[in-house]
């Protein structure tokens, strides 16, 4: 009777163990088909797919275009304000192009600038948030102006500061590239413009009595907006540690005084910077 036992008891192993055996092997041929069919063979797996996957990704990354912002303005007597203004451009966007308005649509919005058209090339230039500067850029946005940018200088957005912009007329300069989609706005400056720095010149030579500007570069500036320029000779303009933080790159600086920044203190900063390659669309060496 034992030995009747033990004979019969590898049959009931075989029907226990067979099952969970053929569905071992169903498994694995699954598994292997998946891996043939997907990965390209087991024999390929991981190591050639992995490596073919990581080059597709480090191309893609490659490939992947830069973004370019376009911010304009006339930028005379550049001051702190138009700094901030183009630092944060720059924020928005991998590569900033600048346009710098010419002197004659200047006039023609606004009055007679104090600085030339290749002096505020200069400073625009030499600024490290800056890659491009475009010079006689128009003061409006017009249509064949947007399509230049999107298509030759391949901007690919429109940015200027939250305070109006208007024309003569009483319509938005960056009409067209709101209506396009193509425009992002930054927060505009407080406490510091150049009509603000223009009326503290005027007031500071009025007080000088041996000094007169008839002849001199501020006589441009007709008397209607000069008495409006006087009427505010206080600067509220008052930076925060944040801000400064913003605007360091751990860089040492030159030693100076200086009242305002010009052509000839930014030589001195950037020694050849004016001389060694042309400000129209040329990358900023910084």
């Amino acid at each position: 009777m034992a030995m009747e036992y033990e004979s019969n008891n590898w049959i009931w192993e075989w029907m226990y163990n067979t099952p969970h055996l053929f569905g071992g092997l169903m498994l694995t041929a699954a598994l292997l088909g998946f891996s043939t069919s997907y990965f390209g063979g087991i024999g390929n797996f991981p190591v050639s797919y992995a490596w073919s996957n990581l080059g597709f990704l480090l191309k893609k990354k490659r490939d992947k275009r830069r973004v370019r912002v376009y911010m304009d303005g006339c930028f005379d007597l550049m001051h702190y304000g138009h700094a901030n203004a183009l630092r944060q451009a720059k924020a928005l966007g991998d590569e900033l192009v600048v346009g710098v308005v010419s002197d004659e649509e200047i006039i023609a919005n606004k009055g007679p600038p104090i600085l030339s058209m290749e002096e505020r090339l200069a400073l625009v230039s030499g600024l490290k948030w800056v890659d491009q500067v475009i010079a006689n850029a128009p003061y409006a946005i017009t249509e064949e102006f947007m399509n230049s940018l999107f298509n030759e200088h391949k901007i690919d957005y429109v940015i200027h500061g939250d305070d109006p912009c208007l024309l003569p007329d009483g319509s938005d300069a960056y009409a067209l590239a709101k209506i396009a989609g193509r425009y992002k706005q930054i927060k505009r400056t407080e406490g510091v413009s150049s009509t603000d720095i223009v009326g503290r010149i005027l007031s500071s030579v009025n007080d000088n009595k041996g000094v007169g500007d008839n002849n001199s570069t501020l006589s441009r500036v007709d008397s209607g907006r000069r008495r409006q320029l006087q009427r505010g000779q206080l600067s509220q303009f008052l930076p925060t540690s944040r801000r400064i933080v913003q605007f360091s790159n751990g860089k040492s600086f030159t030693k100076g005084y200086k009242r305002y920044c010009h052509r000839k203190y930014l030589s001195q900063v950037v020694p050849g910077l004016l001389f060694t390659r042309s400000l129209t669309g040329s990358s900023n060496p910084r």
